[in-house]
């Protein structure tokens, strides 16, 4: 039986939660290709995700051929995952966003937990992965991605 602690690493629950998404909304997406975001918002797309860059210091900038928008309601298209680099202090009110707007999953980078915001996602129904990075899990797990 998987477990429903959202940092087990339960393999199964982040095969299941990358296969199923098409849409990723990146918060705290950055135009610093020096960046991480900037890094694994390539990386997703090079596997045929199509991503979101969300950053209001960058709202209407291109990023990696996406144009940036200020905040989660600005997205005009359903979200499978919200992917967060921010930081942990900012959880609570992305998560009040990504249910706002009927996102399936949200996924906190390394180094990124809020345990009452995980809670409150996953009583929205939401699926919660913290502290980890779907640009190390994805290869680790052998997840192609929906364009391979």
């Amino acid at each position: 039986m998987a477990s429903n602690d959202p940092v087990d690493g339960d393999d199964d629950r982040i095969r299941r939660i990358l296969d199923r998404t098409r849409i990723i909304a990146v918060v705290g997406a950055s135009p610093d290709a020096a960046r991480p975001s900037h890094r694994v918002m390539a990386f997703l797309q090079s596997r045929g995700y199509r991503t979101i860059p969300v950053n209001p210091l960058a709202a209407g900038a291109l990023i990696l051929g996406e144009r940036c928008v200020a905040q989660l309601e600005d997205i005009d298209v359903p979200v499978d995952l919200v992917d967060v680099f921010r930081v942990p202090s900012a959880v609570p009110g992305i998560v009040d966003s990504a249910i706002r707007i009927g996102a399936k999953a949200v996924w906190m980078q390394l180094g990124i937990r809020h345990d009452a915001a995980a809670a409150q996602a996953a009583a929205a129904g939401l699926e919660v992965v913290m502290d980890r990075c779907p640009a190390i899990d994805m290869p680790r797990l052998g997840i192609p991605g929906p364009g391979r």
